[in-house]
């Protein structure tokens, strides 16, 4: 029992420090938060996802392996084939509040010689006593920072990679279950129309409703904030991280919601962190160090 309570301790405690950071790197996720709150809401979080590579000592498996040991088990497998990327899903431990995870790997070994090298001298740099420390997932880049050229360099053929290289380890995105708001409405319709008229850029990449009752699923996100980034040679407005919101259907009346995810959603709600729709800037000139802001 007392090992049971001190698991659950360590889960909450890393689910607050990915809180943190998150909302600290983008401020228009904690905008949000606060505006669902400000109707009365307390916001339940359907899911955290993260994001790696399939090279190195930092991959699904391991990052997997840091919520199977805090609890969280095993629940789906996919494969989001347009993006060059295998994914699971853990379930939380029963009986919590705990959020769902899903977790995203880019298979390296389908991209150009060029592309995997810079992914290798990256994650090589990653060291066994970093994985295990208690900030890990909420570390950032363990490898440090990255010129500016390395980053375009990945995104022309993976802005997914790009992301990573330039984030590191970190939530990538919090998800509102949209069914447990008591206060707002509980249709992702209205619930999109409320951000928008709160100033919020929502991705429309296939729609800004992802997914049908259906399917059982339907997903809808902001765009990621764009926000000022320390490369180790100059300081660029990059995409960071953006807010999902879900609305869980139950395959019959009264029954369990759809704990799954749906692949071709998924594909187009990874475009959230697209750099041209988040307005990124272009290339910027190096600035003396003392200038560089970092959001890294």
């Amino acid at each position: 029992m007392r090992h049971k309570q001190q698991q659950l301790q360590r889960a909450h405690a890393l689910i607050d420090g990915l809180w943190q950071d998150y909302v600290t790197l983008n401020p228009h996720a904690k905008a949000i938060h606060d505006l669902f709150v400000s109707h009365g809401e307390t916001v339940v979080n359907d899911h955290i996802a993260f994001r790696t590579f399939d090279m190195g000592r930092a991959g699904l498996p391991v990052i997997s392996r840091i919520f199977n040991d805090l609890g969280w088990t095993h629940g789906g497998d996919y494969d989001i084939k347009e993006k060059k990327i295998t994914a699971v899903h853990l379930n939380p431990p029963p009986l919590t509040k705990l959020p769902k995870v899903f977790i995203s790997e880019l298979r390296t070994a389908e991209f150009s010689p060029d592309f995997r090298n810079i992914v290798f001298e990256l994650t090589r740099r990653v060291p066994h006593s970093r994985i295990s420390a208690p900030d890990f997932l909420y570390g950032g880049a363990p490898w440090g920072r990255i010129p500016s050229i390395r980053y375009d360099r990945l995104a022309m053929e993976s802005e997914y990679a790009a992301w990573v290289a330039a984030f590191g380890y970190r939530a990538n995105h919090f998800t509102v279950l949209v069914n447990a708001l008591q206060v707002l409405p509980r249709d992702l319709h209205a619930i999109n129309e409320l951000l928008k008229a709160n100033g919020h850029r929502l991705n429309d990449s296939g729609g800004e409703v992802k997914g049908t009752p259906q399917q059982l699923l339907e997903q809808s996100s902001t765009m990621a904030g764009s926000v000022p980034f320390a490369f180790s040679d100059c300081v660029r407005r990059i995409p960071s991280c953006y807010y999902e919101f879900a609305k869980r259907h139950s395959a019959t009346p009264g029954g369990f919601w759809y704990q799954g995810f749906i692949e071709a959603s998924a594909t187009r709600i990874f475009d959230s962190t697209s750099a041209v729709a988040a307005g990124a800037s272009a290339p910027a000139v190096p600035q003396p160090r003392a200038e560089r802001a970092t959001a890294a």
